[in-house]
């Protein structure tokens, strides 16, 4: 599971918190780096990405901003947002956003895109100063690119948490027409110039859902 540092003048945005327990080593990256963690913006709600949530907002209550797309954040309150049981872990979370995010909004560089499918609420970050895309969970790269929401070796899980198969395959294309340079993903390692091998990913899991 990865976490992001994406470095501001005042410091970093954290998108994404990894699994619970995480915030020793996120806290100790920040200060290798050279900066403190001011805000943290939320790809989507599962327990992998959210987990050391409450950890980091009680170690640094009053200098941090927690942003979270809008469904995502109504889901872990409790609420019904979608008909029937949700894929994936959903945790219980004490932390309320302070930001509900939706299409087009900004956390500092970062230009919300909604990208949802895997989760109700999902949404990828477009960095604007070098179009850096961190995608979440739309796409993974473990044992090869693949789009989330197409069942492959050797990393299953993430497909079978998607909640809605079709909308995170127009979500990936979304992406893709973005045109990111840089292409990092929740599961795997990101992708410089990943033009190709999107494109690929996407045509397979087209064919798949057919």
């Amino acid at each position: 599971m990865n976490a992001f540092l994406v470095r501001e003048d005042d410091g970093f945005t954290l998108v994404d918190t990894g699994v619970s327990g995480g915030g020793d080593a996120l806290l100790e990256a920040a200060a290798e780096a050279g900066a403190p963690i001011r805000r943290i913006a939320l790809t989507h709600g599962h327990g992998d990405h959210v987990g050391s949530l409450d950890e980091l907002r009680g170690r640094l209550d009053g200098m941090l901003e927690v942003s979270m797309p809008e469904a995502d954040a109504r889901i872990l309150a409790g609420e019904d947002v979608v008909e029937g049981k949700l894929p994936g872990s959903w945790p219980t979370v004490e932390t309320q956003p302070d930001v509900l995010l939706g299409p087009g909004d900004r956390v500092g560089s970062l230009e919300v895109v909604e990208a949802p499918g895997h989760t109700p609420g999902h949404v990828a970050y477009l960095d604007t100063r070098d179009r850096t895309v961190l995608a979440g969970d739309i796409f993974t790269t473990l044992g090869g690119t693949a789009v989330s929401s197409h069942f492959t070796l050797p990393f299953p899980l993430v497909a079978m948490s998607t909640w809605d198969k079709e909308r995170n395959l127009e979500s990936a294309r979304t992406l893709r027409a973005l045109e990111p340079r840089l292409l990092a993903v929740g599961h795997g390692d990101a992708l410089r110039d990943p033009a190709s091998e999107t494109v690929r990913a996407i045509e397979r899991a087209h064919r798949a859902l057919c």
